[in-house]
Parts: structure tokens; C-alpha cells; sequence
């Protein structure tokens, strides 16, 4: 009898899980895709339940991953948007921007309507990365100079028809002129990467590992960690400490990144942990999670020097 019920409660419970996830298809995370008559870029959103209510985070195509201010279903579509923009002195306010989505053989397929523009997006789920550990004992490929000291070969730019901005001076890389960013040829997966840099007082820049995930560069010595502080994961992890050097001063990075998880070493502090990475960043190059990519480093803002960068690919 203790059994039939066990079995019947089990029925029972499965069914309304079942049902639940029938009724809300749009629960967990999407790796999305905008798509303009001429440019592609990616998204982020995760989709939750707290309190009886629909909650989300959303990473737009800059800045920080943010709580949406306003989600909700109605009826098949989810519907939310990221807030009505700041207006300029003058000028009246940019129309809100409303995305509206629906579940299709299990992709989020919308659209994104700003005043009489519409802009279509597809996402679908992050990978299934498995058991991970950036700690461990890896298997090492041969190494990769990326920066060979000498020239740019090896490298290109982001924005293709913009300036690229970037020089070899003194044996050192560097955005002469700031403008644009800077994207290995090479593409990797799981690797380990170490770079030798400095930057200038008050830079900004970011390196950004398979050209999604940016690992924040910024002249913030003797600041407290900050989510878009030195080394952390721009938005979403802050460093466990500040072991920024002051500007001007050589600073040197390791970083292992295997799956979505990351170990930093920041001037021989550790600053991530193993930490996993819940999602892209703002600045992404694209959203396909479960490709390899190339590394990035950010030259539209302030100057950085390099000297040495290193890939080693982990088999």
C-alpha cells in the first residue's frame, strides 16, 4: 500500500512538473541572435521564477548584464523590454525598445520593435558543458605566440572598415590611436593564456576570451573589486581581490578557460576561482557558446601596451 502511494505521489508530481514546464517553455537561459539587414549580434537572456512572479536578466549588445524591469507572459509570447532610454537635452525621448517571443521547436524566435523598427532574433540553449575544472592538471598543445614582437600578422579587426589603430612599436603592441578592436586570427576552445601589459592612468580596455567573455582591464589600483573591475568577468563576477599594479607599471595575467569555467591569476594573485561563467558579455563578438572563438582586446576606449601573449590549446 506505502508503495502504491509513493508511485501515485511520484505520478502525480511528475505530471505537474511536466505541466509546469509545458505551460512556461521560456524558464532558463537563451544564447539569441539579432539579425539587421546588415549586421548580425548577440543577446543574452535568462528567464526565472521567483515569488509566483517572471523575472529575467538580459545582456544587451554593450554594457552589463541587468535585471529587465519589465517581463511578463501573455499568453504563448514572453514579452518584455529593457526600459525606456535616457533622452538627450532637447530632444525627445527614443521610442522603448519591446521584444515579443515565442517557443519553436524549442528556439525563442521574436522580434524587436523600436518605434516603426523591427529587428528578428532567434536564440536557443546554451551547451550542456559538463564537469569542468580550469584547475586542473591540463593537457597542453604546443604554444601560440600571438604577438610576435615584430608585426600585426595574425591578427584583424572588429570593424573591418573603420581605421584599425593598432601598432607594433618598440617590440610592443599597442592602440596608437584609439578606435578599434583587436581579434586573433586563431580560434580556440579550452586553452590557458598569459599576457604581459601595461596601461596608461584611468585605461580601460578588455580581453575578451573566444570573443565572448570579457575578463574587464582597468587602471583601478588601490580600488575595491568591483563587478567591472580589474579582472573581473565585466558585470558578472567581480575579482576576489584587487591585485591591479599601479598605471605605468608591467602587470602580467593567466587565465585557464575550460567549458564555462575560468581560473585568473592576476600579478600572481588568484582573482576567479574555477568560477563558471553564466553567459557572454557585453562587446561579444557573436553567441555561439559551443564553438571555439578568438581572443579580443578592446582598443576603442583607452591605451594598453602589450608585450607578450601567449596561447597555450588545451587537448
Amino acid at each position: 500500500m506505502r508503495n502504491a502511494l509513493l508511485i501515485g505521489f511520484l505520478m502525480v508530481f511528475g505530471a505537474a512538473w511536466a505541466a509546469d514546464a509545458q505551460t512556461n517553455p521560456f524558464l532558463g537561459k537563451w544564447d539569441i541572435t539579432a539579425t539587421t539587414p546588415t549586421d548580425r549580434y548577440p543577446l543574452w537572456l535568462e528567464v526565472k521564477e521567483e515569488g509566483g512572479q517572471v523575472t529575467g536578466m538580459f545582456q544587451a549588445r554593450t554594457s552589463a548584464v541587468f535585471k529587465l524591469p519589465e517581463i511578463a507572459i501573455e499568453g504563448q509570447e514572453l514579452v518584455f523590454s529593457s526600459g525606456a532610454p535616457r533622452s538627450e537635452a532637447g530632444k525627445p525621448a527614443p521610442p522603448k525598445p519591446i521584444y515579443r517571443a515565442k517557443v519553436e521547436g524549442g528556439r525563442l524566435v521574436g522580434t524587436l520593435t523600436r518605434g516603426a523598427g523591427v529587428i528578428n532574433f532567434v536564440g536557443v540553449r546554451p551547451p550542456k558543458w559538463g564537469a569542468a575544472d580550469a584547475n586542473a592538471k591540463q593537457k597542453y598543445a604546443e604554444t601560440i605566440e600571438l604577438f610576435n614582437g615584430k608585426d600585426l600578422a595574425g591578427w584583424t579587426f572588429q570593424f573591418p572598415k573603420a581605421a584599425p589603430g593598432w601598432v607594433v612599436a618598440d617590440g610592443l603592441l599597442t592602440n596608437e590611436k584609439v578606435g578599434n578592436n583587436i581579434v586573433s586570427e586563431r580560434q580556440f576552445k579550452d586553452f590557458s593564456l598569459s599576457m604581459e601589459y601595461k596601461l596608461e592612468k584611468d585605461s580601460n580596455s578588455g580581453l575578451y576570451l573566444r570573443g565572448r567573455y570579457e575578463l574587464q582591464v582597468l587602471d583601478d589600483f588601490g580600488k575595491p573589486p568591483a563587478l567591472t573591475g580589474h579582472m573581473s568577468i565585466y558585470g558578472r563576477a567581480a575579482a576576489a581581490v584587487n591585485a591591479s599594479k599601479p598605471a605605468g607599471e608591467w602587470q602580467t595575467v593567466d587565465v585557464t578557460l575550460v567549458g564555462n569555467r575560468v581560473s585568473v591569476v592576476l600579478n600572481g594573485q588568484k582573482v576567479q576561482d574555477n568560477l563558471v561563467i553564466e553567459g557572454i558579455t557585453g562587446g561579444a563578438l557573436n553567441s555561439d557558446e559551443d564553438t571555439p572563438g578568438p581572443i579580443m582586446i578592446q582598443g576603442d576606449h583607452t591605451r594598453i601596451w602589450i608585450r607578450k601573449l601567449v596561447v597555450r590549446p588545451i587537448r
